[in-house]
């Protein structure tokens, strides 16, 4: 286990609509920077944010948005660490009468204009999706050229990669990546557990990913809805660093609708000192990560 472990909140996700069940999940630029300090507040180190149209609570990709959230959360003066994801524009679904186009609600898009606000607003983070996988309505396209393309963009930009991995395979191409100098310093991976179709939430399929990726490398990783507090305790238990948040899980109990990410921090921090470690700081992750 790690003397010092970071957990990182995150607060929205791009599921369609979240809010509808928990009217907690943050819409709005305010309010997602909101959550964002106060889930520092509660123990959080780092913080993964994605956007919402403030008329639909859909999933955007407007950078306004984002770059709303980001000055938010800098002029509130909060030393919580900025994670942007990069997974919006990779959404493919076939046309139903022509299945080599393209539906309406695709979102796929160039690696520059997935990156766009990366590159602009230099979070300290920014998350890289290291799939190609079936969600339960549509595909979610990352092709190796594209992780490349986006990897080399963000890097330039002085912005740490965090690899999303959800399953061996996933793993495996990461481990190349690093291998291959396409990933520079030392890696940082996400492992994502329990999404339908990816790797079960179970203790086998992490220890399994774990021991696929490159040597030396950090890692962290959560699971999602009833996964995602036994996903902490294992992460923790193996050595790694830990994630909760509403875009994971709506939850604090079954049945019990979660009162913000900060509830859910606050879980995660108590399960993470009941086991012997601490709840790394802010300044404490930034040195454990080697961020500037």
């Amino acid at each position: 286990m790690q003397e010092k472990v970071i957990i990182a909140a995150a607060l929205t996700g791009s599921a369609s609509t979240p809010h509808k069940i928990n009217p907690a999940v943050p819409v709005t630029p305010e309010q997602i920077a909101h959550e964002a300090i106060a889930a520092r507040a509660a123990g959080a180190a780092i913080v993964h944010i994605h956007v919402r149209d403030v008329d639909t609570g859909l999933p955007s990709m407007a950078f306004g948005l984002y770059e709303e959230v980001v000055a938010r959360i800098r002029d509130s003066g909060s030393d919580v660490i900025i994670n942007l994801t990069t997974g919006p524009g990779a959404r493919y679904r076939p046309d139903e009468k022509d299945p080599r186009r393209a539906s309406h609600d695709s979102t796929m898009t160039t690696s520059e204009k997935r990156v766009e606000h990366i590159l602009r607003l230099k979070p300290d983070i920014c998350s890289l999706d290291i799939a190609t996988m079936n969600f339960p309505s549509y595909a979610f396209v990352n092709l190796p050229r594209q992780v490349e393309e986006m990897a080399h963009l963000i890097q330039e930009a002085g912005v740490k990669p965090e690899l999303e991995v959800f399953d061996l395979g996933g793993a495996w191409l990461g481990r190349s990546l690093v291998e291959r100098g396409v990933i520079r310093g030392r890696a940082l991976f996400q492992l994502c557990m329990g999404v339908p179709w990816a790797a079960p939430g179970t203790p086998e399929n992490m220890i399994a990913m774990r021991n696929t990726l490159p040597p030396g490398a950090l890692w962290a990783a959560f699971g999602i809805s009833s996964n995602e507090f036994p996903m902490v305790a294992q992460a923790a238990i193996l050595g790694g660093h830990v994630r909760v948040g509403l875009e994971d899980n709506l939850y604090i109990a079954k049945g019990q609708l979660a009162t913000g990410n900060a509830q859910l921090v606050e879980r995660a921090a108590r399960i993470v000192e009941s086991l012997g470690s601490q709840v790394a700081t802010p300044a404490e992750a930034r040195q454990i990560l080697e961020l500037a």
